[in-house]
């Protein structure tokens, strides 16, 4: 007797809490409704077509454009930094200090950097300008000295933070005149001569 009432009472409470016919869910409050699609026989199957698409590397892209302007950013690209338009002036009036724009290419070695290049006083040369725009970042991040330096540049600082710990920095034993010597007109832009790049 027992039993039987509790399979009553069992029976009764599943019924009392069972979801009605047409309930809703999950905070809803429209019934659930099965939804259609019916397609005419006569419609044609849509053709989709996508273009096509190359990527290049970001040294290969760079080097394509062959300017002053291109190995600036081709520095920051390999040697981890953005190339921010801040990043990219510092870089360019950089490199005009160390050779005309005209020539900025000459001995593939526009920041007459002497890591790598034969020439320890940076008058030495590279194979080409790509060798050349990474021996700058290895030396940026490989002596403590530059340290300032790379600081800026990873933080795309104020391009007189930047300037300011390139003159007091041992890249050059001059020193920029502690920035007497800077120019701060636009640099104009200057193709390298074909085979420069490597």
């Amino acid at each position: 007797m027992v039993c039987a009432a509790a399979s009553v009472f069992a029976l009764t409470a599943l019924t009392a809490i069972a979801p009605l016919p047409g309930a809703s869910f999950a905070g809803s409050t429209a019934p659930l409704e099965v939804q259609t699609l019916a397609v005419p026989g006569g419609v044609a199957a849509a053709s989709v077509f996508r273009d096509d698409y190359t990527a290049t590397s970001g040294v290969e892209t760079l080097s394509k454009g062959s300017t002053n302007r291109d190995w600036a950013k081709l520095v920051l690209f390999l040697a981890g930094f953005p190339m921010s338009d801040s990043n990219v002036t510092v870089m360019m009036r950089w490199m005009r200090q160390e050779n005309g724009p005209d020539d900025w290419w000459l001995r593939n070695n526009p920041l007459n950097n002497g890591w790598g290049s034969g020439g320890g006083s940076g008058l030495g040369s590279y194979d080409n300008l790509v060798t050349a725009a990474q021996n700058v970042g290895n030396a940026l991040h490989g002596n403590p000295g530059y340290s300032a330096i790379v600081a800026g540049f990873a933080s795309s600082a104020p391009t007189d933070q930047i300037e300011a710990a390139i003159w007091a920095s041992p890249w050059a034993t001059s020193h920029y005149a502690n920035g007497a010597h800077w120019s701060y007109a636009p640099v104009p832009e200057y193709a390298s001569p074909s085979g420069t790049w490597g």
